[in-house]
């Protein structure tokens, strides 16, 4: 015996549920800026920007000398996670060297707004 039972879905229901389409919002981005201080050494800086932020040694040496010369530097440009682990290892490598080197999150500005 074949299966007779009617749908209750109707057009408009069909419609309802088209309009109903979740708009998703991209996640925010978080800069993660470095702050110059008087007492890191630039060749610390280089290979922390190097190792950390994976920069060529060009690009490092750039921000090293943006935050020299201004007092401070953008580094990249990451998610949430990804831009507190990368301040957190930059902290860590300049305490284990003994350098006061900081660095912070800014929140980028949503471009869409």
């Amino acid at each position: 015996m074949a299966n007779t039972k009617k749908s209750n879905q109707t057009n408009e229901d069909v419609l309802l549920l088209e309009k109903q389409k979740l708009k998703i919002k991209k996640p925010s981005r978080y800069k993660v800026i470095l702050i110059n201080d008087d007492y890191t050494p630039q060749e610390f800086v280089v290979w922390v920007l190097a190792t950390v932020f994976r920069k060529t040694l060009e690009e490092s040496r750039k921000i090293m000398w943006t935050a020299h010369t201004t007092g401070s530097a953008v580094c990249g440009v990451y998610s949430l996670d990804v831009a507190q682990t990368k301040v957190v290892e930059v902290h860590k490598y300049a305490d284990e060297a003994g350098h006061p080197l900081q660095c912070q999150l800014a929140k980028e500005e949503d471009s869409e707004s």
